[in-house]
């Protein structure tokens, strides 16, 4: 589709005539759906999409009561709102930029452009606690969230392991004053430790019931591919080398060594899944298959990861 802008007149339009949030939602719906941005940064069409931008930016749940959109909007309500959609359009800045509001797993995150958009399908494990691999039996009590941005999934896993402590690791800095913010906002910071570490570096000695890891794995080839969305977002959490794999190499070679002996590690590669293949022939990874949507996640226990290394 060929991209389309909001010029200051249609803008200036909106202002003048438009009155109610319905109004204004149908409108926006309108206008995402003829400008060509892409969708893939929590909604995949344009209804939704102008949903997650408009309620959170009137200070009005997603989820509102439908009489609730027949309410009018002020002039600097309408303002703002304009702003902020010529904004996703002409500038194709993520809704969850200009929201600063992101969910995952249910739960809402804060979030900036020190961070990727949350949209893993971890989500869809983590509600079942793993439980297709994970011994009921056996209490987890340590955690490691790899990558953990803006600690999204380690929020999700403290959540649905109640009596785990989970360890946030990032290489970045910037991610992990985000990631800060998140876990105080659900005052887990008795359980939620945010680490700065370059893939294991900064975690020496550790042992961990379960490892959850979102490293960087877009390739090369893809990363030249991507739509005009993904460049808001920082390239460290893309990006990862020719086969999108650089970090995650590293992540397998050295994984056994800081799992329990009943410990799983569980990865997200996506599309360079091909990769990991060819890289690791005879490997048993299982690649799972989600309900919701999503590739590219393996799980993989510490005695395979041994025997391969071996």
């Amino acid at each position: 589709m060929e991209q389309a802008f909001l010029d200051s007149a249609m803008q200036t339009e909106a202002v003048t005539e438009l009155n109610t949030i319905n109004d204004w939602l149908r409108w926006t719906t309108s206008q995402f759906a003829a400008s060509g941005i892409f969708f893939g940064h929590g909604s995949d069409n344009p209804w939704d999409e102008a949903v997650q931008l408009i309620m959170p930016a009137l200070s009005l749940p997603v989820d509102a009561p439908k009489e609730l959109a027949t309410s009018k909007l002020t002039t600097s309500e309408k303002e703002t709102l304009v702003a902020l959609i010529a904004a996703r359009i002409n500038e194709r800045v993520p809704v969850a930029y200009l929201t600063n509001q992101a969910y995952f797993a249910g739960l809402p995150f804060y979030v900036d452009e020190r961070v990727l958009v949350p949209r893993s399908p971890f989500a869809e494990l983590i509600n079942k606690k793993f439980d297709t691999w994970l011994d009921p039996e056996q209490e987890v009590t340590r955690i490691l969230d790899m990558c953990t941005g803006s600690a999204c999934i380690a929020i999700a896993l403290a959540q649905a392991f109640e009596n785990a402590e989970v360890d946030a690791v990032d290489i970045s800095f910037d991610a992990l004053e985000v990631a800060d913010i998140n876990i105080s906002n659900y005052q887990l910071n008795h359980r939620v430790f945010p680490i700065q570490s370059d893939v294991f570096s900064g975690v020496p000695g550790q042992k961990y019931d379960l490892i959850v890891a979102n490293p960087p794995y877009v390739d090369a080839e893809d990363m030249g591919d991507l739509p005009d969305e993904f460049h808001h977002e920082p390239e460290l959490g893309l990006a990862s080398g020719e086969d999108g794999l650089d970090v995650t190499r590293t992540l397998f070679n050295e994984a056994a060594e800081h799992l329990t002996d009943n410990g799983w590690l569980f990865v997200e590669v996506g599309n360079s899944m091909v990769h990991m293949e060819a890289l690791y022939p005879g490997v048993p990874f299982e690649w799972i298959e989600f309900k919701h949507g999503g590739l590219g996640v393996f799980a993989i226990n510490k005695q395979d990861l041994i025997a391969h290394l071996g």
